[in-house]
């Protein structure tokens, strides 16, 4: 017995050290992180706006003012109208986000807040139909933010997004109550599940409104598995995907290689014109902490396509595959590749000429690199947050004081 515990405390010590390791690494860098910054500053000339449509199933918070939404989960959905202006051409660099080391911040340099409205039912479908009405195509686009991401920057994100990609749509930012802390995982992944009927609620509202031409969706790490299993239980109700759902792209997808097989086989049951892309980093470091910490099973986001059986299962399910590990990143856990400059400019200027991703197949890979083959041996020793931001000296999240709402039953349905 003796002998046995020894041998399992020396093959347990290593993991231990790699765990503490990484969440002191984390949590560490959560004390510079964001919190509050949703305060309304004023314009400047030479700064570009965009303007956001909320849908949240996180709960609202009263205070601290400049935060709007928290990481306690709301009793249904929640919208709200936020406008963000970014820094003028020269200042701002694509890809990142300038975050103001004091909220509202310098419009000059920073990523300010010109309006963060909260809106009732009513107010959410009418001004998200005027802004469809102005995209030629009537185009949504929406973006679903991953693991540990606070609310403010899920906006700050889509809005740098939405900007570099310099596409014309009708953007859609729908945010689950995420803790916005490394040690949420587990409540993490609830949350994300918790949410599955909310937006396939707005998804289903969206297909149909009849103002609205297409719909592509873009989801972040463990925003890919609420994705994907919305779609997936939407597929199955409606015996098959609707074919405004034209393009799903899965960034860095924080999801089981064996479970992802199991969703597209699903949604595979019945038609689909849907195209899905694969954005995949194999020195992605947060993915390899994940993976280290599920027994080593392989995630989506840091598989290599070139090898089997991923090559042969991503081609029965038609899934394009984009290899970015060649690809520089603005994060050092390389978990955000997704976002920088070239990749978002990518995309947009292929989705606002009408092709999917699939019909830009040489044009994005040109311009992105070449896929990479060979195993890259992804380090579980370290990961960190996504978001370079401005110092904080502590985290006030666990003083929010949310609000109680009801659930809205319809939402942008006409």
């Amino acid at each position: 017995m003796g002998v046995t515990s020894k041998a399992a405390t020396v093959r347990q010590t290593p993991a231990a050290v790699v765990i503490i390791l990484a969440l002191a690494t984390i949590v560490a860098g959560c004390s510079s992180r964001p919190y509050g910054d949703l305060i309304v500053g004023a314009p400047a000339p030479g700064t570009s706006t965009v303007d956001l449509l909320v849908a949240t199933t996180r709960a609202p918070v009263l205070d601290p003012p400049g935060v709007m939404f928290g990481g306690s989960r709301g009793k249904g959905l929640d919208f709200a109208d936020i406008v963000v202006s970014i820094p003028p051409e020269g200042v701002h660099k694509p890809g990142d986000v300038e975050w103001p080391g004091r909220a509202p911040g310098d419009p000059q340099r920073d990523f300010v807040t010109l309006r963060a409205d909260r809106m009732d039912l009513a107010q959410a479908r009418a001004a998200f139909n005027a802004r469809v009405a102005r995209t030629p195509g009537h185009k949504v686009l929406i973006f679903v933010h991953g693991y540990n991401t606070r609310f403010e920057e899920a906006v700050y994100r889509f809005a740098q997004i939405v900007h570099d990609a310099n596409v014309n749509v009708a953007p859609v930012l729908f945010t689950w109550p995420s803790g916005g802390n490394v040690t949420d995982y587990v409540y993490d992944r609830d949350s994300a599940m918790y949410s599955r009927d909310a937006f396939e609620t707005l998804l289903a509202a969206l297909v149909a409104n009849p103002n609205v031409g297409s719909i592509s969706i873009l989801a972040h790490s463990m925003g890919n598995y609420l994705t994907v299993e919305t779609l997936r239980q939407m597929a199955i109700r409606d015996h098959g995907l609707p074919s405004k759902i034209r393009d799903v792209m899965l960034a860095s997808p924080d999801i089981d290689v064996d479970v992802f097989r199991r969703q597209i086989a699903d949604i595979d049951a019945g038609p689909r014109s849907t195209q899905f892309t694969l954005f995949v980093s194999r020195d992605d470091k947060a993915l390899g902490l994940s993976s280290f910490l599920a027994r080593d099973s392989t995630r989506l986001g840091a598989l290599d396509p070139t090898k089997q059986p991923y090559q042969s299962m991503l081609e029965q399910a038609r899934v394009h595959v984009i290899d970015l590990t060649s690809v520089q990143s603005n994060d050092s856990a390389n978990h955000s590749k997704f976002a920088t400059g070239e990749v978002v400019a990518a995309i947009g200027d292929r989705l606002s000429q009408g092709q999917t991703l699939s019909d830009a197949k040489p044009g994005l890979v040109e311009s992105l690199g070449t896929f990479t083959k060979g195993a890259v041996n992804v380090a579980t020793d370290v990961a960190v947050g996504t978001v370079t931001a401005p110092v904080r000296l502590t985290d006030p999240t666990q003083n929010e004081k949310s609000v109680d709402t009801a659930a809205a039953a319809v939402v942008l349905d006409k």
